[in-house]
């Protein structure tokens, strides 16, 4: 398929296919008689599952890590599975890290409900505590 129809499938730019496939993200596609770019599903497939590491927030040198090692070819399956277990912990510490800030929402909330509702005054807003440690003021 053509840079066009591959773009749309993806829903990246041309312009950032080029760059993925200048920088080496994206395998250089083939090209047809015209000299145009000639993408498959195999880049599909990849691009599928670079949209997943690039979501859970891997950096772009790590992902070009990835698919050098990827290159090398199936012994460098140890690595690969290393680099995926340290970024997969990563994932789950920011994971742990977005459920504490939800409960502080969460618990703002409440109390901005409370107070809305009229079920709280709105001195609750000068000494309640959200979560240990986080007063609120002045919010």
């Amino acid at each position: 398929m053509r840079i066009g129809a591959f773009s749309r499938r993806t829903g990246l730019s041309a312009d950032t296919l080029r760059y993925y496939e200048r920088i080496g993200l994206v395998p250089r596609a083939g090209r047809d008689a015209g000299g145009r770019r000639d993408y498959g599903e195999d880049h599909l497939r990849w691009m599928e599952f670079l949209d997943v590491l690039k979501s859970t927030g891997m950096r772009i040198e790590e992902m070009r890590r990835y698919v050098a090692l990827r290159a090398d070819g199936p012994e460098t399956v140890p690595d690969r599975l290393a680099m995926l277990r340290t970024h997969r912990e990563r994932v789950a510490a920011e994971r742990a890290r977005l459920l504490e800030v939800e409960t502080v929402l969460d618990a703002k909330i409440a109390l901005f409900q409370s107070v809305t509702d009229g079920s709280a005054s709105p001195n609750a807003l000068t000494c309640a505590s959200t979560t240990s440690g986080h007063k609120e003021s002045r919010t």
